[in-house]
């Protein structure tokens, strides 16, 4: 029987792994829970580890060289999330371990921040809130109705392309830019990136994060987006020159922007960005709900019991290199190898 080593901290537990997913692998497993309160990493990791064979972790566990080499009892890291930054692959791979990453169960929850973050800058609806909480009356303003205005995604994934349904239920024309071909819907166009940013009323940041896309959304795009544009990113904090940014908004260059992400710790918005009144800030939310987070669970216990039952999960990333679990499990008495090369 596999013995399992959960990263997650108490306070992360129930929501990031639910007591469903948890019942599910003690059918097959033996869970052994992060005893320290605390999110481990390197050889303390490895030694709360020790025993197990896999380990399961969450997005703010950092999994890194020294850990590889320290936990010679690891057949696998599986991450609980769709983010492998913060795993050394390469030292994994070294060291014969298998990475696997989780699935976006969170689209449909993603997509909706986005949506309250467009009806929220459109009608100013927490700044109103924050102003009647100080003991103001807000100035009631003429706030936009979606209806009728673009939306612009950059980035065509799976919250992409969710977010385009919602968009276009709301009466919005969508356009994307996305350098892979996608299937297109008659009624939304793949357009330059430039187009995009200078065209859409709502600019929406779903772009995955690579060399390419770093620092995407800087000085020159935002020069190109109209004055009344919003600027939205739920990817991740390093596709944004926040300095430029933080200039266009000072100028009133766009009229505002919303993030769910950023430059701070756990790729949260920084302070003094999200502070400002003209900004909609929240602290890397978009795929916390109770939805979400337990199907990206009980994807990785399916994965588990792909694992248990010898085959190497589709989501692996390193698949050639898991080496521990060939020598343990891949003989030539094997259900099934179909999937372990």
């Amino acid at each position: 029987m596999f013995r399992i080593f959960l990263t997650h901290t108490p306070d992360s537990l129930p929501l990031l792994f639910p007591p469903r997913a948890r019942a599910e692998l003690e059918k097959h497993c033996t869970l052994v829970i992060n005893p320290t309160g605390k999110v481990l990493k390197g050889a303390a990791l490895a030694q709360a580890a020790a025993g197990c064979d896999l380990v399961i972790a969450d997005r703010q566990t950092a999994v890194d060289q020294s850990f590889f080499t320290t936990a010679t009892d690891v057949l696998a890291v599986m991450r609980c999330a769709v983010d492998i930054s913060t795993i050394d692959v390469d030292a994994a791979t070294a060291n014969g371990v298998l990475v696997t990453r989780s699935i976006p169960t969170f689209a449909t929850s993603v997509s909706e921040l986005a949506l309250g973050f467009m009806i929220d800058g459109a009608r100013g609806i927490s700044r109103s809130v924050a102003a009647y909480r100080n003991g103001e009356v807000p100035d009631p303003g003429m706030g936009q109705q979606l209806s009728g205005k673009t939306l612009g995604i950059c980035g065509f994934g799976v919250i992409g392309r969710q977010l385009a349904i919602l968009g276009r239920a709301l009466g919005m024309n969508v356009i994307v830019t996305d350098p892979a071909p996608h299937p297109m819907a008659e009624n939304i166009k793949n357009v330059p990136f430039d187009t995009l940013v200078g065209s859409a009323d709502f600019i929406v940041c779903l772009a995955p994060s690579t060399p390419q896309t770093f620092g995407m959304f800087g000085a020159r795009a935002f020069s190109l987006m109209k004055p009344d544009a919003m600027f939205i990113n739920l990817a991740r904090g390093e596709l944004v020159d926040e300095v430029a940014l933080e200039q266009v908004l000072d100028a009133g260059q766009i009229a505002c922007a919303a993030m769910d992400v950023g430059s701070a710790h756990d790729q949260r918005p920084a302070t003094r960005l999200a502070g400002r009144s003209d900004v909609i800030a929240t602290p890397h939310i978009g795929g916390q709900t109770p939805q979400a987070s337990e199907g990206q669970a009980m994807h990785v216990v399916s994965q588990v019991l792909q694992i248990l039952n010898r085959e190497i999960p589709d989501e692996a990333v390193n698949r050639a290199a898991a080496t521990r679990l060939q020598a343990r499990f891949m003989t030539s008495d094997t259900p099934s190898d179909r999937s372990t090369t």
